[in-house]
């Protein structure tokens, strides 16, 4: 088995290689590719790998664009961190996907199923995968190179309406049943919406639901540190009232989502 891994995150390429080679120690490793150049030059050189293991946003853009300028025969195993409406697009047009932080026993059974379905050894000739995966792949690298999530919240404040540009937030939060914003000039203004609402209309890359009371975006976090309990402690650039603590069991999620933005 050939196999190619393009991925910008170099521990998170030697950590997938490692496994690869554990599972699958006949594998044969092609190269790894940091971004969209790099890999379009390796895959003109017709190195025809068996099957890809490919992150989504390079260090030079997103992974599709590679698609618009390679015709790829190989199944492709997407690394994402991104949300669910991206996840369904691979399904539909029977991708596989392992969300980061990612483990053994989700590239095992990503490895299964493609070796389940057959997919390995396709003939140049035949194309299928290329023409039913292309279309689907374009509208997601438009909807993705789109900014999602609300721009703004209008809030009633002194008894006036005002629109609070979401740039300028630095995080959510509850405080006695009201969902009031922050925003880094540490203003403070109430809002009608709860949080759970809020956190389905911001955009997922820009901002963590680190716990039931926060929502915070990413250009507000100053550092995470570990805390009692492998709980993460989250600081932000200002002041909180309370520590913002993320569980043990949201910490992984947190940590992938610091970096691979």
């Amino acid at each position: 088995m050939k196999i190619l891994i393009i991925e910008d995150e170099p521990r998170a390429a030697s950590s997938l290689e490692k496994i690869i080679m554990q599972l699958r120690p006949e594998a044969q490793l092609l190269g790894k590719c940091q971004s969209v150049s790099a890999s379009v030059k390796l895959l003109r050189q017709d190195i025809e790998p068996e099957l890809i293991f490919m992150d989504i946003q390079l260090a030079d853009g997103l992974s599709f664009e590679i698609f618009k300028q390679v015709d790829i025969q190989a199944p492709v195993i997407f690394c994402t961190a991104f949300d669910e409406y991206s996840i369904e697009a691979f399904k539909k047009n029977g991708i596989d996907y392992i969300l980061k932080p990612f483990s053994e026993t989700d590239i095992a059974q990503a490895l299964e199923k493609v070796e389940r379905l057959g997919q390995f050894y396709r003939s140049k000739d035949s194309g299928s995968q290329s023409s039913q995966v292309l279309p689907d792949l374009n509208e997601l690298v438009a909807r993705l190179s789109t900014p999602s999530g609300k721009t703004s919240f209008l809030v009633f404040q002194q008894q006036k309406y005002m629109t609070i540009p979401t740039v300028d937030i630095a995080y959510f939060f509850v405080q006695h049943n009201a969902t009031c914003i922050v925003c880094y000039d540490q203003k403070v203004y109430v809002l009608s919406q709860s949080l759970d609402q809020i956190a389905s209309e911001v955009s997922e890359r820009e901002f963590f639901r680190a716990n039931r009371q926060y929502l915070v975006a990413f250009k507000a976090i100053k550092e995470v540190e570990p805390f009692f309990m492998r709980k993460l402690y989250v600081k932000l650039v200002i002041e909180t009232k309370e520590k913002i603590l993320v569980n043990k069991e949201k910490a992984p999620r947190l940590l992938a989502w610091l970096e691979n933005r």
